[in-house]
């Protein structure tokens, strides 16, 4: 090979170095991967504060309970949520896959466990809502039912798709490892 500005070596034009010049598809899948893991994370992050205001607000009475309803019982083992997130960013610098499967695991335990309980929970409260019309806990204005449902839908899929992406990247870092091994 020749420098930048001199001579090319005789039978090349100099275009034979591309197939070097690529990131192996493993890799860049889990460049991909992380980045969106970190989107949902951050994500439930938001979800997890603005619960804790409720239950913060609801419990010091900084408003009067006709704004801010008192939290549901579900809501207590969800802020356990917080952990399997922080799991699953200490796994990404250095790929750890011990860290990853935790994350994974006590996200189906601390997130969406008390997701389905909640769901359950507050059904008799939403069917008397949708039947007869009748809400006897609000936040700001709103049935706290429907707004908790609305918050039950939106962490279902966030917590969803966290372990989807999680569980592709935990392939595509066992791919890794696989053809380390094999060298």
């Amino acid at each position: 090979m020749a420098s930048r500005g001199g001579p090319r070596a005789a039978g090349t034009d100099g275009s034979d170095f591309q197939h070097r010049e690529r990131v192996a598809s493993h890799y860049q899948m889990s460049v991909t991967l992380k980045s969106e893991i970190k989107k949902l994370i951050y994500t439930h992050v938001v979800i997890w504060l603005l619960l804790l205001a409720q239950m913060v607000v609801g419990h010091l009475k900084l408003v009067p309970h006709d704004q801010v309803a008192m939290p549901y019982q579900w809501e207590y083992p969800y802020l356990l949520s917080i952990l399997p997130s922080l799991l699953g960013l200490l796994s990404f610098p250095r790929n750890n896959i011990s860290y990853l499967v935790l994350s994974m695991i006590s996200t189906g335990l601390f997130s969406m466990a008390p997701l389905i309980y909640g769901a359950m929970e507050m059904f008799p409260m939403a069917q008397q809502l949708y039947r007869h019309g009748k809400a006897y806990r609000f936040i700001f204005g709103f049935s706290a039912v429907s707004v908790m449902y609305l918050v039950v839908v939106v962490a279902a899929q966030v917590h969803g798709w966290q372990l989807y992406y999680s569980k592709k990247l935990l392939d595509s870092w066992f791919t890794s490892t696989q053809e380390k091994k094999k060298k």
